[in-house]
């Protein structure tokens, strides 16, 4: 194992960036707040040496308040690091340095390392960063990551370092009293400063105070904080912030020059134009018909899955195939698992490739130029208010327009979520109520035949997501967490950046849910030569005839289990051969779109929030699909057919 060098910083500062930069290994670089969930760690060689590069989530603050903060700070207190690289984004040096402040607290080896140069000097900001390193005793790097300006000096800037000590600036007298007073009654031994544990203990950190609850005079701890608190009017904590803000000011003060800013007006105004509701509502309709409907749906479900599925496959790659069993494989049932209705080739692997990959891939793709613009998180801002109804904010909104194009990364993406009761609550409603992209191209093209139908069948599914999002906030214990967030400069998207992204998501789709497809289709193969699936159809028919529908609408809807599109382009079949008609057909739209999720986007729910809680959620789906089309026959029934 190497020497490690843990990156920590705000969200949106470019610690994902600085970490390829070192490493070579690219990880989710992402333009939006919150994107490295998971902790990443790749290997670097510097100056001789073989170091472990560790990429955490965002953290604002050691005292944490989000899960995120959570898997940060208990990061730092289980691995005792070489070097801590604290990387802010100059812009905001002003409010940021609070963090870097509690890193000396702590005694924690650190190195400042300021990014995002370019736009600083955009808004006419100019550092002394020599008297910077002088005033606040660490090591101070500037860096333009996405330029890899400064990169060099970085990496010589960590080989170099040896750690040595560093005095904090100092609160006023009676909290430092009460901080060395706290520090002498704690005798065992952890990560973190013996003086940063006072100053968390005294903000009343939970976690802090259940280490130190076995502390020998932990009475005497708590009696210390007690006789602090009535000294002031506000809380400690209130107290401590604003005296480290006061510290951070005179710290900046012969530092940082303001001049005249680079004015760009052009990106300026489209700035307000996609945060204000009038000007910012119609821009999303436009990157959502654009981005998801014609790249994602058009060109990605229908052009390319066309070509894919009946040239390459169905013209080439199936027939030789089956030509190959045919000829080499003397067992039936071996050549069914192959190339049979639900075979390994035929059904999984074709699944997997021609018909999902385009999909998928042309998202990415979509999603990467939303990502590198800058655009998602002022989306973010101007959906907030809109989501606080249903027990969100503005963050889920991510996860939601990824659901529009994939149901099965979105809920990958619900990590990014602060709370686990967020995270739950947001992959109930992608699960119930949003239509991936592919599914949402078919119904919309099924129900072109009236303005009224489909404007039924979106109201209806809209009304249904507000209300169980409205209820489910009301049901699940827990508040929604506080928005906040950086916002990050509007940008043309890198094309490296973009290309670099969509690569890597590529490898994750191949690696991670190709598999799935395949063992979905031994599954189903086991289920067709047992009789269970001819079993599961015959008992769905009369849930189907329940709602006004015809007996054969089971096998579609089973279909739309294992892949959404399939069961909406089955009801389309249905429609031309004159099983369905109006009536029963938006009957049918609406509960499909509300049904259970594709068996992938079910297994990755598994994966994320366990098997009990998936079942729970698939339950209740399926009550909610049936009622909502019960409701839906007779309400189409009395008004309009």
């Amino acid at each position: 194992m190497g020497r490690q060098v843990i990156l920590v910083g705000n969200p949106n500062v470019g610690k994902s960036v600085i970490f390829n930069q070192l490493t070579g290994r690219y990880v989710n670089v992402s333009n939006y707040p919150g994107t490295t969930v998971e902790i990443a760690v790749g290997q670097s060689r510097l100056c001789g040496r073989e170091y472990d590069i560790i990429d955490t989530p965002g953290v604002y603050s050691l005292s944490p308040l989000t899960d995120e903060e959570q898997v940060t700070r208990r990061l730092l207190l289980r691995r005792r690091a070489d070097t801590v690289v604290h990387v802010i984004d100059a812009k905001n040096i002003r409010r940021m340095l609070n963090l870097t402040l509690q890193l000396i607290d702590a005694e924690l080896p650190v190195i400042l390392n300021i990014n995002l140069m370019d736009e600083a000097k955009s808004a006419g900001l100019s550092f002394n960063f020599s008297l910077l390193a002088k005033v606040i005793g660490i090591p101070v790097v500037a860096t333009t990551a996405v330029e890899k300006a400064g990169i060099d000096n970085l990496k010589k800037t960590i080989a170099d370092y040896r750690c040595k000590p560093v005095v904090a600036p100092r609160f006023s007298a009676p909290i430092e009293q009460a901080v060395a007073a706290i520090s002498a009654r704690i005798k065992k031994e952890y990560v973190f400063s013996k003086r940063m544990l006072a100053l968390l203990l005294l903000q009343d950190d939970r976690e802090t105070h259940a280490w130190a609850s076995d502390e020998a005079e932990y009475l005497e701890i708590l009696k210390i904080i007690r006789d602090l608190g009535a000294r002031y009017q506000q809380p400690i904590s209130l107290v401590i912030a604003i005296e480290r803000q006061k510290m951070v000011d005179d710290l900046l003060s012969n530092v940082v020059r303001f001049g005249m800013p680079r004015h760009r007006k052009l990106r300026n105004i489209f700035d307000r134009l996609t945060r204000e509701p009038v000007t910012g509502i119609p821009i999303l309709v436009l990157v959502i018909y654009f981005g998801l409907y014609k790249v994602v749906g058009g060109i990605g479900a229908g052009v390319m899955v066309d070509y894919i599925n009946n040239q390459i496959f169905g013209s080439v790659l199936t027939p030789l195939m089956g030509y190959a069993a045919d000829r080499y494989l003397p067992w039936e049932w071996m050549k069914s698992l192959l190339v049979g209705s639900y075979g390994l080739f035929t059904f999984g692997l074709r699944y997997a490739v021609a018909i999902i990959l385009p999909v998928v891939g042309t998202f990415f793709i979509v999603f990467a130029v939303l990502e590198d613009s800058g655009y998602l998180p002022r989306l973010a801002m101007l959906v907030d208010g809109l989501f606080k109804k249903i027990g969100l904010n503005g963050r889920a909104v991510i996860p939601v327009v990824l659901g529009l194009g994939c149901g099965t990364m979105a809920v990958f993406v619900t990590r990014t979520l602060e709370t686990k009761r967020e995270r739950l609550l947001a992959t109930f409603l992608l699960s119930l109520a949003i239509p991936c992209s592919a599914q949402f191209g078919v119904v919309l093209a099924i129900l072109s035949f009236s303005n009224v139908v489909v404007g039924l069948w979106a109201a209806y599914v809209l009304l249904v997501f507000i209300s169980a999002g409205w209820l489910g906030a009301k049901l699940l214990p827990g508040q929604r967490s506080p928005f906040y967030m950086e916002l990050p400069p509007l940008r043309l998207p890198n094309i490296q950046n973009v290309l670099t992204k969509v690569y890597t998501r590529m490898v994750w789709y191949f690696t991670e849910i190709i598999p799935v497809f395949i063992v979905v289709s031994v599954v189903l193969w086991l289920g067709d030569q047992t009789g269970v699936l001819a079993y599961i159809i015959e008992v769905a028919e009369p849930i189907m005839v329940s709602l006004g529908l015809p007996p054969q609408t089971a096998q579609t809807f089973l279909l739309g289990f294992f892949r959404r599109d399939y069961g909406a382009a089955g009801l389309y079949d249905m429609t031309g051969n004159g099983m369905l008609d109006e009536q029963q057909l938006l009957v049918a739209a609406v509960t499909m779109t509300l049904f259970v999720p594709c068996v992938a986007q079910l297994i990755v729910i598994i994966k994320e929030q366990g098997i009990s809680v998936a079942a729970m959620m698939m339950v209740l789906i399926s009550m909610i699909a049936w009622m909502s089309g019960w409701l839906m026959m007779r309400f189409a029934g009395l008004l309009f057919f």
